[in-house]
């Protein structure tokens, strides 16, 4: 299963290659505000502070509204911009509880994990312990967030409790997922992967993942005494790897001489 995701990833992101470029040049852009402006208000902390966290709320609206719209990549569809400014209309609170969750685990990080590790006591030890494993846990968990919020449209805790559901029934896939993500926002950091494909294709990806791992539960909800280690793969990805197709490195640069 995680091969054909891999490979139905790299030819979504290539076939769209300008509609993912355009949303990452959108989100740097975004991230440009919380970055630089605040530079302009250094003898007004508070000014400074507030255009900061509008930033940072402004750019988790915009990550919400660009995994809702890639999802119609993951679809076999297409976008336009019209349908990024319409989910920018109903996905923004959605990237304002994302942004939210973000803020806690930071917290958690930045306050709770070195308070207790400064009180240099074994109970306080782990406690810190604790609360680093369950920000781990919830970070892995979350990544699928806007994932579980637009494909099986839950409300907000539903969506929250369904990303942990999803992380201890499918552990080592979140862990593959995030260094997945990891990898690809370090290439990015090479120029000629500095637009495709960024944050983008990290939400395409992990809604790609979603997508064809829910095939596994669709089964289950069929086969109910079935064996859940033993999925049949090969058969629930059939139609998929149809739509998918192959294609030889000369088909992706000149698909038009095929």
């Amino acid at each position: 299963m995680i091969g054909f995701l891999l490979k139905k990833n790299f030819f979504d992101a290539w076939d769209n290659f300008f509609r993912i470029a355009l949303i990452n040049i959108g989100l740097l852009a975004s991230f440009a505000v919380p970055i630089f402006l605040p530079m302009l208000f250094t003898s007004i902390p508070f000014l400074g502070t507030g255009v900061l966290v509008i930033g940072l709320l402004w750019c988790s609206v915009y990550l919400s509204a660009a995994a809702k719209t890639l999802k119609n990549l993951s679809d076999y569809g297409g976008f336009v911009f019209a349908d990024f400014l319409e989910n920018l209309k109903t996905g923004w609170l959605t990237g304002l509880v994302f942004g939210g969750l973000v803020f806690l685990l930071y917290f958690l990080c930045a306050v709770v994990i070195p308070f207790y590790l400064g009180m240099k006591s074994v109970i306080a030890l782990a406690l810190a312990a604790f609360v680093f494993w369950a920000v781990m846990i919830s970070v892995l968990s979350l990544q699928f967030f806007f994932a579980v919020r637009f494909r099986l449209e839950t409300k907000f805790l539903k969506a929250i409790k369904k990303c942990f559901l999803i992380f201890f029934d499918n552990s080592l896939f979140c862990v593959f997922s995030f260094f997945h993500n990891i990898f690809l926002l370090v290439i990015c950091l090479f120029p000629v992967f500095l637009f495709v494909p960024g944050p983008a294709g990290i939400l395409l990806f992990l809604d790609e993942g979603l997508r064809l791992r829910l095939l596994k539960y669709d089964w289950l909800e069929e086969n109910p005494e079935a064996n859940r280690k033993k999925i049949p793969w090969d058969t629930l990805l059939v139609e998929d790897r149809e739509k998918t197709g192959t294609r030889s490195i000369k088909n992706l640069i000149f698909p038009w001489k095929d």
